[in-house]
Protein backbone atom coordinates (compact mmCIF):
# COMPACT_ATOMS: atom_id res chain seq x y z
CA UNK A 1 0.00 0.00 0.00
CA UNK A 2 2.89 2.44 1.08
CA UNK A 3 4.69 1.16 -2.84
CA UNK A 4 1.11 2.46 -4.52
CA UNK A 5 1.17 5.56 -3.13
CA UNK A 6 5.02 6.45 -3.70
CA UNK A 7 4.11 5.84 -7.16
CA UNK A 8 1.44 7.45 -7.73
CA UNK A 9 2.31 10.94 -6.11
CA UNK A 10 5.74 10.49 -8.28
CA UNK A 11 4.12 9.66 -11.44
CA UNK A 12 3.48 13.13 -12.64
CA UNK A 13 6.98 14.32 -12.08
CA UNK A 14 7.97 11.70 -14.45
CA UNK A 15 5.66 12.39 -17.25
CA UNK A 16 6.96 16.39 -17.04
CA UNK A 17 10.88 14.78 -17.43
CA UNK A 18 9.84 12.13 -20.30
CA UNK A 19 8.64 14.98 -22.19
CA UNK A 20 11.61 17.36 -21.66
CA UNK A 21 13.80 14.14 -23.06
CA UNK A 22 11.78 13.71 -26.17
CA UNK A 23 11.67 17.72 -27.13
CA UNK A 24 15.64 17.75 -26.40
CA UNK A 25 15.14 14.73 -29.15
CA UNK A 26 12.91 16.33 -31.04
CA UNK A 27 15.44 19.55 -30.97
CA UNK A 28 18.42 17.78 -32.09
CA UNK A 29 17.15 16.04 -34.50
CA UNK A 30 16.05 19.20 -36.37
CA UNK A 31 19.07 20.69 -35.99
CA UNK A 32 21.05 17.39 -37.69
CA UNK A 33 18.67 17.38 -40.53
CA UNK A 34 19.48 21.69 -40.91
CA UNK A 35 22.99 20.78 -41.21
CA UNK A 36 22.64 18.01 -43.38
CA UNK A 37 20.46 19.37 -45.88
CA UNK A 38 20.73 22.20 -48.55
CA UNK A 39 18.94 25.36 -47.79
CA UNK A 40 16.17 25.84 -49.72
CA UNK A 41 15.97 27.29 -53.26
CA UNK A 42 13.83 30.48 -53.52
CA UNK A 43 10.34 29.65 -55.05
CA UNK A 44 8.99 33.50 -54.98
CA UNK A 45 9.66 35.70 -58.38
CA UNK A 46 8.85 38.76 -55.61
CA UNK A 47 11.42 37.54 -52.95
CA UNK A 48 14.45 39.39 -52.43
CA UNK A 49 16.49 35.99 -52.88
CA UNK A 50 15.06 35.62 -56.36
CA UNK A 51 15.92 38.97 -57.36
CA UNK A 52 19.51 38.56 -55.92
CA UNK A 53 19.82 35.14 -57.78
CA UNK A 54 18.59 36.67 -60.99
CA UNK A 55 20.95 39.61 -60.95
CA UNK A 56 23.90 37.10 -60.08
CA UNK A 57 23.15 34.86 -63.44
CA UNK A 58 22.90 37.91 -65.71
CA UNK A 59 25.90 39.25 -64.27
CA UNK A 60 27.52 35.71 -65.23
CA UNK A 61 26.27 36.07 -68.37
CA UNK A 62 27.72 39.25 -69.19
CA UNK A 63 31.22 38.01 -67.47
CA UNK A 64 31.15 35.46 -70.39
CA UNK A 65 30.08 36.99 -73.27
CA UNK A 66 32.68 39.91 -73.20
CA UNK A 67 35.50 37.06 -72.49
CA UNK A 68 34.48 35.43 -75.56
CA UNK A 69 37.02 34.93 -78.57
CA UNK A 70 37.28 38.22 -80.54
CA UNK A 71 35.98 36.25 -83.57
CA UNK A 72 32.78 35.61 -81.62
CA UNK A 73 31.88 39.00 -81.62
CA UNK A 74 31.11 40.16 -84.50
CA UNK A 75 27.67 42.67 -83.57
CA UNK A 76 29.02 46.39 -83.18
CA UNK A 77 27.83 49.83 -83.18
CA UNK A 78 28.42 52.28 -85.64
CA UNK A 79 27.58 55.95 -84.89
CA UNK A 80 27.76 58.42 -88.01
CA UNK A 81 26.63 62.35 -88.51
CA UNK A 82 25.81 63.79 -91.58
CA UNK A 83 25.26 67.80 -91.61
CA UNK A 84 23.98 69.06 -95.39
CA UNK A 85 23.84 72.75 -96.30
CA UNK A 86 21.98 73.22 -99.15
CA UNK A 87 23.67 76.39 -101.43
CA UNK A 88 21.22 76.64 -104.02
CA UNK A 89 19.06 74.54 -105.84
CA UNK A 90 20.99 73.09 -107.51
CA UNK A 91 24.24 72.09 -105.10
CA UNK A 92 24.09 70.99 -101.83
CA UNK A 93 27.52 70.52 -99.42
CA UNK A 94 27.44 68.22 -96.51
CA UNK A 95 30.16 67.18 -94.10
CA UNK A 96 30.75 63.23 -93.06
CA UNK A 97 31.93 62.17 -89.49
CA UNK A 98 31.65 58.20 -89.15
CA UNK A 99 32.81 55.04 -87.42
CA UNK A 100 33.03 52.52 -90.46
CA UNK A 101 33.47 48.57 -90.88
CA UNK A 102 33.17 47.31 -94.52
CA UNK A 103 34.44 45.43 -97.42
CA UNK A 104 36.96 43.19 -94.95
CA UNK A 105 38.71 46.61 -93.84
CA UNK A 106 39.61 46.76 -89.96
CA UNK A 107 36.78 49.64 -88.05
CA UNK A 108 37.45 52.82 -88.78
CA UNK A 109 36.39 56.35 -88.64
CA UNK A 110 35.80 58.40 -91.70
CA UNK A 111 35.68 62.02 -91.81
CA UNK A 112 35.30 64.13 -94.58
CA UNK A 113 32.82 66.60 -97.50
CA UNK A 114 30.90 65.81 -99.81
CA UNK A 115 29.29 68.28 -102.59
CA UNK A 116 26.38 67.33 -104.33
CA UNK A 117 24.88 68.26 -108.14
CA UNK A 118 21.25 67.69 -108.92
CA UNK A 119 18.89 67.76 -111.77
CA UNK A 120 15.16 69.67 -111.04
CA UNK A 121 12.80 67.38 -109.14
CA UNK A 122 9.85 65.50 -111.01
CA UNK A 123 6.56 65.88 -109.96
CA UNK A 124 6.09 61.82 -108.99
CA UNK A 125 9.18 62.43 -107.17
CA UNK A 126 7.45 65.19 -104.98
CA UNK A 127 4.89 63.14 -104.11
CA UNK A 128 7.52 60.07 -103.17
CA UNK A 129 9.29 62.15 -100.96
CA UNK A 130 7.20 64.75 -99.71
CA UNK A 131 7.58 64.08 -95.86
CA UNK A 132 11.69 62.83 -96.55
CA UNK A 133 13.91 65.68 -95.03
CA UNK A 134 16.54 64.85 -97.70
CA UNK A 135 16.01 67.15 -100.71
CA UNK A 136 18.32 64.96 -102.69
CA UNK A 137 15.75 62.57 -103.29
CA UNK A 138 13.17 64.43 -104.65
CA UNK A 139 15.90 64.48 -107.69
CA UNK A 140 15.90 61.90 -110.52
CA UNK A 141 19.47 62.08 -111.04
CA UNK A 142 22.23 63.01 -108.14
CA UNK A 143 26.15 63.52 -108.58
CA UNK A 144 28.43 63.85 -105.81
CA UNK A 145 32.20 63.92 -105.69
CA UNK A 146 33.27 63.81 -102.39
CA UNK A 147 37.19 63.06 -100.12
CA UNK A 148 37.01 61.18 -97.41
CA UNK A 149 40.14 60.72 -94.59
CA UNK A 150 41.00 57.47 -93.00
CA UNK A 151 42.25 57.39 -89.94
CA UNK A 152 43.53 53.60 -88.32
CA UNK A 153 45.24 52.72 -84.88
CA UNK A 154 47.65 50.18 -86.30
CA UNK A 155 47.63 51.21 -90.07
CA UNK A 156 48.76 54.50 -91.93
CA UNK A 157 45.39 56.90 -92.54
CA UNK A 158 44.16 56.21 -95.93
CA UNK A 159 42.61 58.72 -98.16
CA UNK A 160 39.60 58.03 -100.34
CA UNK A 161 38.24 60.05 -103.63
CA UNK A 162 34.58 59.20 -103.63
CA UNK A 163 32.21 59.26 -106.77
CA UNK A 164 28.37 58.92 -106.54
CA UNK A 165 25.95 58.77 -108.75
CA UNK A 166 22.40 58.03 -107.71
CA UNK A 167 18.94 57.66 -109.49
CA UNK A 168 15.63 57.80 -107.87
CA UNK A 169 12.45 56.26 -109.23
CA UNK A 170 9.55 56.58 -108.01
CA UNK A 171 6.62 54.09 -107.32
CA UNK A 172 2.96 53.85 -106.51
CA UNK A 173 1.44 54.03 -102.96
CA UNK A 174 4.54 56.35 -101.88
CA UNK A 175 7.54 53.80 -102.37
CA UNK A 176 10.95 55.67 -103.84
CA UNK A 177 13.20 53.20 -105.73
CA UNK A 178 16.91 55.01 -105.31
CA UNK A 179 20.25 53.23 -106.81
CA UNK A 180 23.29 54.48 -105.77
CA UNK A 181 26.68 53.71 -107.60
CA UNK A 182 29.68 54.87 -105.79
CA UNK A 183 33.32 54.35 -106.54
CA UNK A 184 35.78 54.60 -103.84
CA UNK A 185 39.78 55.47 -105.09
CA UNK A 186 41.86 54.70 -102.15
CA UNK A 187 45.42 55.86 -101.34
CA UNK A 188 47.38 54.39 -98.62
CA UNK A 189 51.09 54.20 -98.19
CA UNK A 190 51.70 54.96 -101.88
CA UNK A 191 49.11 52.17 -103.00
CA UNK A 192 46.42 52.73 -105.03
CA UNK A 193 43.20 50.31 -104.61
CA UNK A 194 39.86 51.02 -105.96
CA UNK A 195 36.68 49.52 -105.51
CA UNK A 196 32.60 49.82 -106.74
CA UNK A 197 29.83 49.44 -104.84
CA UNK A 198 25.95 49.35 -106.04
CA UNK A 199 23.45 50.29 -103.49
CA UNK A 200 19.80 49.14 -104.69
CA UNK A 201 17.07 50.62 -101.61
CA UNK A 202 13.44 50.07 -101.36
CA UNK A 203 11.53 53.04 -99.12
CA UNK A 204 8.28 53.15 -98.21
CA UNK A 205 6.90 56.67 -96.87
CA UNK A 206 4.19 55.86 -93.53
CA UNK A 207 1.87 57.92 -91.94
CA UNK A 208 0.80 57.16 -88.73
CA UNK A 209 -1.21 60.62 -87.89
CA UNK A 210 0.63 63.49 -88.60
CA UNK A 211 3.97 61.36 -88.38
CA UNK A 212 5.31 59.99 -91.59
CA UNK A 213 8.83 57.84 -90.70
CA UNK A 214 10.36 55.87 -93.83
CA UNK A 215 11.30 52.59 -93.19
CA UNK A 216 13.79 51.07 -96.31
CA UNK A 217 15.79 47.39 -96.85
CA UNK A 218 18.73 48.24 -98.75
CA UNK A 219 21.35 45.73 -100.84
CA UNK A 220 24.78 46.64 -101.53
CA UNK A 221 27.52 44.21 -103.34
CA UNK A 222 31.12 45.20 -103.78
CA UNK A 223 33.62 44.55 -106.35
CA UNK A 224 37.05 44.84 -104.28
CA UNK A 225 40.24 45.89 -107.14
CA UNK A 226 42.41 43.67 -104.54
CA UNK A 227 40.81 40.76 -104.85
CA UNK A 228 39.69 41.01 -108.41
CA UNK A 229 35.84 39.74 -107.30
CA UNK A 230 32.96 40.76 -105.78
CA UNK A 231 33.86 40.15 -102.60
CA UNK A 232 31.12 41.74 -100.34
CA UNK A 233 27.89 41.44 -100.25
CA UNK A 234 25.76 43.97 -97.66
CA UNK A 235 22.00 43.66 -96.03
CA UNK A 236 20.26 46.41 -94.51
CA UNK A 237 16.80 47.15 -93.19
CA UNK A 238 16.60 50.51 -91.29
CA UNK A 239 13.99 53.07 -90.44
CA UNK A 240 13.78 57.22 -91.07
CA UNK A 241 12.40 59.36 -88.21
CA UNK A 242 12.47 62.87 -89.13
CA UNK A 243 12.33 65.54 -85.86
CA UNK A 244 10.83 68.63 -86.98
CA UNK A 245 12.21 70.01 -90.08
CA UNK A 246 16.15 69.84 -89.36
CA UNK A 247 16.52 66.74 -87.70
CA UNK A 248 16.12 62.84 -88.44
CA UNK A 249 17.34 60.03 -87.17
CA UNK A 250 18.33 56.82 -89.11
CA UNK A 251 18.59 53.38 -87.16
CA UNK A 252 19.48 50.58 -89.33
CA UNK A 253 20.83 46.78 -88.90
CA UNK A 254 23.50 45.56 -91.65
CA UNK A 255 24.63 42.60 -92.49
CA UNK A 256 27.76 41.88 -94.17
CA UNK A 257 29.04 38.69 -95.41
CA UNK A 258 33.08 39.26 -96.53
CA UNK A 259 34.69 36.80 -98.46
CA UNK A 260 37.71 38.27 -99.94
CA UNK A 261 39.99 36.86 -97.15
CA UNK A 262 40.01 33.47 -95.51
CA UNK A 263 38.27 32.41 -93.85
CA UNK A 264 35.26 34.32 -94.87
CA UNK A 265 33.83 37.21 -92.51
CA UNK A 266 30.23 37.45 -91.11
CA UNK A 267 29.60 40.92 -89.71
CA UNK A 268 26.34 42.23 -87.91
CA UNK A 269 26.11 46.14 -87.06
CA UNK A 270 23.84 48.37 -85.88
CA UNK A 271 24.25 51.83 -86.68
CA UNK A 272 22.70 54.95 -86.04
CA UNK A 273 22.76 58.29 -88.36
CA UNK A 274 22.01 61.38 -87.15
CA UNK A 275 21.27 63.62 -90.26
CA UNK A 276 21.00 67.74 -89.91
CA UNK A 277 19.74 70.04 -92.47
CA UNK A 278 20.10 73.29 -93.23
Amino acid sequence: MEYRTVFWTERPVLSAKLRELEALDSTALSRDALRSSPPPLPNARGSSEYKVLRRSLMFVAVMVFLNLPVKAQTLQFLPEVDAYYKVNSEVRVYFQAKETREGGDPTQAELGPSVEFYLKPWLKLKDATIFDLDDSKKRALVLAVGYRYLPSPNAPPENRLRLDLTFHFPMKAKILISDRNRADLDWQRGKFTWRYRNRLTVQKTLTINSYHPGPYVSVEPFYQSQYRKWSTTALYAGCLFPIGKHVQFDPYYEHQNNTGKSPNQQLNQLGLILGLYF
